[in-house]
């Protein structure tokens, strides 16, 4: 029987892979902008909301940015993403990630999502997952993305458990200690030098054994 009430999931890196499409759409924003952006500059993204991340791409400007015209720039970013996210499917499921979440339904606990994406409904819907999580928390409905404990508070508050009771999964330097900041049990998707905050770290939710947390 687990300790935990509730298992809190990020969503882009843990039970699928949405960067391939973020990194195109930030990519075309910040050229449009006259900024250099590869692979390497994407990797200081990962874990940050969307004006977070446009702020970092835009401080590479040579040009100062109005609040108005950073939202323009934030929305034909999101636009582009949603065209390319529009050719998803269940096919697009990282290795483990339903066996994870149906492992998660049989012990009788709570499921939770925390993403700090605005197309998270989206996304799970062209999945064909939605039906499997009990409370999701987006972009949308809150104050401060991660690192801030925010979007796992939020989460436990609204499935009913409290922080100390809930294991939250993640990939991102960010969202680790967005879940050590919320007082949870943090697991880590990735590497174990990478995501030092984390309390156990596995390569993917092909290894997620939840008796063992």
């Amino acid at each position: 029987m687990s300790r935990f009430k509730a298992v809190i999931f990020d969503l882009d890196g843990v039970i699928t892979d949405t960067a391939h499409y973020h990194y195109l759409a930030w990519k075309r924003l910040a050229e449009s902008q006259g900024v250099h952006f590869d692979h390497a500059f994407n990797e200081n993204l990962k874990g940050i909301d969307r004006m977070g991340s446009l702020d970092l791409i835009l401080a590479s400007s040579k040009r100062v940015y109005t609040p108005e015209e950073k939202l323009a720039l934030a929305d034909e970013k999101n636009r582009h993403y949603q065209e390319l996210i529009a050719t998803m499917s269940s096919a697009d499921l990282l290795p483990g990630a339903v066996r994870a979440l149906d492992v998660v339904r049989a012990a009788g606990l709570r499921i939770g999502l925390a993403s700090v994406s605005k197309n998270a409904f989206t996304v799970l819907g062209r999945l064909g997952i939605t039906d499997k999580f009990d409370y999701v928390v987006d972009a949308a409905t809150i104050a401060r993305g991660k690192p801030d404990p925010e979007i796992f508070l939020k989460a436990a508050r609204e499935l009913g458990v409290a922080p100390e009771d809930c294991l939250g999964v993640e990939d991102a330097v960010a969202g680790v200690a967005s879940i050590k900041s919320a007082g949870m049990f943090a697991l880590g998707i990735g590497h174990p030098f990478v995501l030092t905050q984390a309390d156990v770290v596995i390569t993917s939710l092909g290894d997620f054994n939840l008796e063992s947390y």
